[in-house]
């Protein structure tokens, strides 16, 4: 009886203590990039790997054929802003049809609050866009670290984790949530790919989304068995 209590206690803390060893991570992560992005020259790191997307000796000329570029360009739409408010939206619509508005709320929070962090993290590191190789995508706000990265990780984390919830079984949950880390990793590659990012942007944009939503999730797991949010409110 007493190994079977065990057991069980192990069973429903193991998730909580691995979100912990995620946010730590990400947060220790994250530090360690912010001082990448603070020093006065880019790391050979971020040179090294922005340049591998060119052809050498060539920074105007990114790797790949031709209809390339337009396909990453549609793969970095995905972790635009239009893009994920559509598709906040549309999910919290959705929440709200089917009586769940906690949920709702929950997904408003993470969402709206990974944009105010990311635009506030942004504002305090004050770097400017790379230009070691062309652009091939017109953007203006600041650098690191990326918001396409961090709110791809926001949104797409959060919405996978609260969709494999309703699903029925473990394949199909793992399936759900390596879609939405695949998206995330994309849309991050993307933007180093069109020449608007340092790797260590997105890398930083990874740690930081990944920990807010790891953060959030550990948010509603308390208040849902303090009650304070179920779902059939």
């Amino acid at each position: 009886m007493k190994s079977s209590t065990g057991a069980l206690l192990a069973k429903i803390e193991f998730p909580l203590l691995l979100a912990g060893l995620v946010i730590a991570g990400c947060l220790w992560g994250f530090e360690e990039l912010m001082e990448v992005a603070r020093a006065t020259t880019p790391h050979a790191f971020d040179t090294e790997i922005l340049l591998a997307f060119r052809h050498a000796g060539q920074p105007d000329s990114p790797i790949g054929p031709p209809w390339l570029q337009g396909a990453v360009r549609d793969v970095t739409a995905l972790g635009s802003t239009a893009v994920l408010v559509i598709i906040t939206a549309a999910t919290i619509v959705y929440l709200l049809l089917i009586r769940r508005p906690g949920t709702a709320l929950f997904v408003f929070v993470a969402i709206a609050g990974g944009q105010v962090l990311s635009s506030l993290l942004k504002l305090e590191v004050d770097r400017p866009r790379p230009e070691l190789v062309s652009h091939l995508v017109t953007e203006t706000s600041l650098s690191f670290p990326s918001g396409h990265a961090m709110l791809s990780a926001v949104t797409y984390l959060t919405l996978g984790s609260l969709a494999a919830r309703f699903l029925p079984d473990r394949r199909t949950k793992v399936f759900v949530l390596c879609l939405a880390v695949l998206t995330t990793v994309l849309v991050g590659t993307s933007r180093v790919y069109l020449g608007v990012h340092w790797p260590s942007d997105v890398l930083a944009g990874w740690c930081a989304g990944f920990a807010w939503a790891m953060l959030c999730w550990l948010a509603a797991r308390l208040l849902q068995r303090r009650k304070m949010v179920t779902d059939s409110d």
